[in-house]
């Protein structure tokens, strides 16, 4: 099973469609996409700048802003099944759909590791991924990305939060990191990994 973060930034993007195109027919059964905060998550960040709450309260603003991409991704590819537990997860990709997570197991009532700007949907993904022992982990960005670097230069450039490579570091999978063009290529991957 893959895990496939889907950057808050393309909510906006036309190449969203094509990514949940691709991956609600190629991932069947394989694919759990997690949605990015993107403009749902900044709004908490806005927020907690003028009223100055804890990270607790601004972790859950983004979690939920999170839920809410994952309702507008639903919403755009009805193929996908909206799913919040690991049992949700997993009953959809037994019934052979790709699920779209919709973290909601992870608003907390106090701190604790993940509460923390530090901790960004990149790596909740990542921490979901090791939760459900994936196969692969895949962040998609609209940025460039550049293959040579390391995880650890692309936290330093801002691309992934800091405590991703935390999260990552004894992974059994495979991390890649793409551009928001690479759709064809992930799909190709895909492809590639049903037919071995």
């Amino acid at each position: 099973m893959w895990v496939v973060k889907i950057g808050g930034s393309l909510s906006r993007d036309p190449l969203l469609g094509e990514w949940l195109a691709h991956l609600s027919e190629f991932g069947r059964g394989r694919v759990v996409i997690v949605p990015g905060g993107g403009g749902f998550a900044d709004e908490a960040r806005e927020h907690q700048d003028i009223w100055r709450f804890d990270d607790v309260a601004a972790h859950n603003m983004a979690v939920l802003g999170m839920a809410q991409y994952a309702v507008m991704m639903h919403g755009l590819c009805r193929r996908l099944v909206i799913a919040a537990t690991d049992a949700q997860i997993r009953a959809a990709l037994h019934a052979g759909r790709v699920a779209v997570w919709a973290p909601l197991d992870l608003l907390f009532q106090e701190a604790n590791r993940l509460t923390s700007w530090d901790v960004t949907s990149d790596s909740l993904a990542a921490w979901l991924a090791n939760r459900l022992n994936a196969e692969r982990l895949v962040i998609v960005k609209s940025c460039e990305i550049e293959p040579a670097c390391s995880i650890d230069d692309y936290a330093a450039l801002g691309i992934v939060d800091p405590s991703f490579a935390g999260f990552t570091r004894d992974a059994s999978y495979p991390v890649d990191l793409v551009n928001r063009n690479d759709a064809s290529r992930v799909r190709d991957r895909l492809l590639h990994a049903t037919a071995d």
